[in-house]
């Protein structure tokens, strides 16, 4: 069956999780790197895999527009399922889509309290109950740790575990266990970290915290053609 084919190509089974319970509920995780390397790709292949076991993924985007989000999600599926017919995709495509919401702010105007009134309105409603959600965008340093504090009690109230973006700049020297300075003050709030790290052309996954590799870390690589992570398998 495609799907459960698609399913076992979970982008962190390298990682040593075998399962989609990557994060607790209230746990949150984080890609690392600099501007155009993969971070977005890399988490929308986490919400398809959640997608696929009938998960609800709420995509918090804030700095792109709900369709650039979109292109992501259908371009990156295509991608995985490009071994199989195109009637057979487009059906599974149409199964998984209800299990992802696209939620856009401005940077300025995102906050904890905004967030969960847009997230009661969706839930009280019927509309839709997210058990897993990405924030691409959200600045995490220093000044941002209240925030954090409050997305993470929303969070474990809401039953769900988030995914962040975290831009990194390629003049910051690494800190304590090869984190960003940047990083350091609010990286205990944090369960999972991988930093993606650009080598020649290729693009490599490095687990920085809470997880263990099962195969070496240079192994674990984005394919620059199609950002999917290539199976080793």
């Amino acid at each position: 069956m495609i799907k459960q084919e698609l399913i076992l190509r979970n982008p962190l089974r390298h990682l040593g999780f075998e399962t989609e319970d990557i994060l607790a509920v209230g746990g949150f995780g984080a890609v690392l790197a600099h501007a155009g390397v993969g971070k977005t790709a890399l988490l929308v292949q986490l919400a398809l895999n959640s997608m696929l076991r009938s998960r609800n993924v709420l995509h918090v985007s804030l700095q792109d527009p709900v369709n650039k989000v979109n292109l992501w999600y259908g371009e990156l599926f295509n991608h995985l399922a490009s071994q199989h017919e195109g009637a057979q995709i487009n059906k599974l495509w149409d199964s998984v889509l209800p299990h992802r919401f696209i939620m856009t702010f401005r940077v300025e105007s995102f906050s904890a309290p905004k967030l969960e009134e847009r997230l009661n309105d969706l839930t009280e409603q019927g509309i839709f109950k997210p058990e897993m959600m990405i924030i691409d965008g959200f600045h995490c340093d220093e000044s941002m740790r209240p925030a954090l504090a409050a997305l993470k009690a929303l969070a474990g109230k809401n039953g769900m575990h988030v995914w962040f973006t975290v831009h990194t700049h390629s003049h910051e020297k690494p800190g304590q266990d090869g984190l960003p300075a940047s990083f350091l003050p609010v990286a205990d709030l944090f369960d999972l970290i991988l930093e993606l790290q650009t080598e020649h052309a290729d693009v490599h996954i490095k687990p920085l915290r809470g997880a263990a590799s099962k195969t070496p870390a240079a192994d674990l690589l984005l394919d620059p053609s199609t950002m999917l992570i290539k199976d080793h398998s």
